[in-house]
């Protein structure tokens, strides 16, 4: 359950969205924001697991990792952007991602676009309020 600070709105004059998300997220008070840089599929020894399963759960472990260092949880995250290299990746993509966020429904972008190193499948930003 998000924090009480934070507010999920679904109006019912907007199609629902399917990939367990909500529309909008409305911060009605905060005192830290924390903005997470993209996070590559890299471990901590700068290695990058095979397969794009295994990349994506790095990546979000990497976002997990910075929240952590915040002092603060998966439920804190309010925009999450992520960024695929291929379409076919977007079904698996939502499959981790909604492991990985449980219950919580952040705002969410999914983009197909490049990465900066070809053997990176996606990337992750995210926004977290607390």
């Amino acid at each position: 359950m998000p924090p009480a600070h934070i507010v999920s709105h679904n109006p019912a004059t907007v199609h629902p969205p399917a990939g367990g998300y909500c529309m909008g997220l409305e911060l009605t008070q905060h005192r830290r924001l924390l903005f997470i840089s993209g996070q590559v599929p890299e471990r901590s020894d700068g290695t990058v697991p095979e397969g794009f399963e295994a990349q994506c759960e790095q990546a979000w472990r990497n976002v997990m990792e910075v929240l952590a260092a915040a002092g603060l949880r998966v439920e804190h995250l309010v925009k999450v952007t992520t960024f695929l290299t291929d379409r076919d990746q977007v079904v698996p993509n939502r499959t981790i991602r909604r492991k990985m966020l449980g219950e919580h429904q952040p705002a969410l972008t999914v983009m197909i676009a490049e990465t900066v190193d070809k053997k990176w499948l996606l990337e992750i930003e995210a926004i977290a309020a607390a």
